[in-house]
């Protein structure tokens, strides 16, 4: 079977994309506006583009042609800390993808303790044991942006925060202690499962 995303519209296409294009890493990311509240609220269109030097990407929505908070706060800040999900975290994300008053911190509203960041003025999820403080590169306009469209932004990793308890020698981390959780489809999420090795072939 074949689709014409024109055609199928774009509940169907979603639908497509989130449920094929698995796991997907979900960034959790904390952003302040030009009042200084915190937001908090997870991406799961996110993931890392380069490492010389490190910078990731996420993706977010304009429902009617209006930034989301995150957007809003990164594009006047140009600052934002990248929190990841696991095991421990995954309920504390969901609960901050409500939609909450954009002059309400999802910090305070559910309790999520947080800590400073070393470079930039966001505040880190102390939970979370991996968090990527990033200053705004680029940000570019998908579709009609006047009515609604996406906008994917590029951070600079400024910064590594990382628990000492999934460091393990030479930067390779303990995914027995990290317990990453990943995003499908609708309300589904997924954790590791069975690791396999495969070794790159040379010719």
């Amino acid at each position: 079977m074949q689709f014409d995303p024109a055609e199928i519209g774009p509940s169907a296409v979603y639908k497509l994309l989130t449920g094929t294009i698995i796991p997907r890493p979900i960034g959790w990311i904390s952003s302040v506006d030009a009042n200084g509240i915190a937001n908090l609220a997870p991406f799961s269109f996110f993931n890392a583009v380069s490492e010389d030097p490190p910078h990731v990407m996420f993706s977010t929505v304009r429902p009617g042609g209006q930034n989301k908070d995150t957007l809003a706060n990164v594009l006047a800040t140009g600052e934002f800390v990248v929190n990841l999900v696991t095991e421990e975290t995954v309920e504390a994300m969901n609960a901050s993808s409500a939609n909450f008053p954009s002059d309400v911190s999802e910090f305070d509203a559910l309790g999520i303790a947080s800590l400073p960041s070393t470079l930039v003025s966001v505040p880190r999820v102390a939970a979370s044991p991996v968090h990527l403080e990033c200053r705004l590169v680029h940000h570019y306009p998908i579709g009609n942006h006047e009515t609604g469209g996406a906008t994917v932004v590029i951070g600079e990793v400024l910064r590594f925060h990382l628990h000492d308890a999934i460091l393990k020698e030479s930067f390779h981390i303990d995914l027995d202690q990290y317990r990453p959780v990943a995003r499908l489809a609708g309300s589904n999420y997924a954790k590791l499962g069975e690791v396999f090795s495969l070794k790159r072939p040379t010719l």
